[in-house]
């Protein structure tokens, strides 16, 4: 059974970074997707970003050069980098992972992955 457990949320003002992670178990794919998406109060959940086992990444077009996203090679570990945050960043954070799909840029719609966790909040204070 694949388990993901995200951390690393928290309060910050703008400006400020954080970096989540994301600690994945029982997820054996060796072709697949992780990613990160987010979900504000009485919006939908959104697509932030996404890397495949090919080390392709995508960005939502939002994110604009402030967050980065990686992975280490057992795929056990997914951490997004966030810089220069806004009061628009604030959200729960998801980690996500699933299957290799096609086409991979799929990836922002959250039907395409299996497994989730139980996301991380992040506020961002102007």
């Amino acid at each position: 059974q694949v388990h993901l457990v995200e951390s690393g949320g928290g309060s910050v003002q703008a400006g400020g970074s954080l970096r989540l992670s994301c600690v994945v178990s029982g997820f054996t794919a060796r072709k697949h997707c992780m990613g990160w998406f987010r979900q504000a109060p009485g919006k939908e959940r959104e697509g932030v970003a996404a890397i495949d086992s090919d080390g392709t990444i995508g960005y939502a077009n939002f994110v604009k050069g402030q967050f980065t996203i990686s992975k280490n090679n057992a795929k056990t570990t997914l951490s997004l980098q966030m810089t220069l945050l806004e009061p628009e960043d604030t959200a729960t954070y998801y980690c996500a992972c699933a299957r290799f799909f096609w086409p991979t840029s799929d990836w922002t719609q959250p039907g395409k992955f299996a497994s989730w966790g139980q996301g991380t909040q992040v506020t961002v204070s102007s």
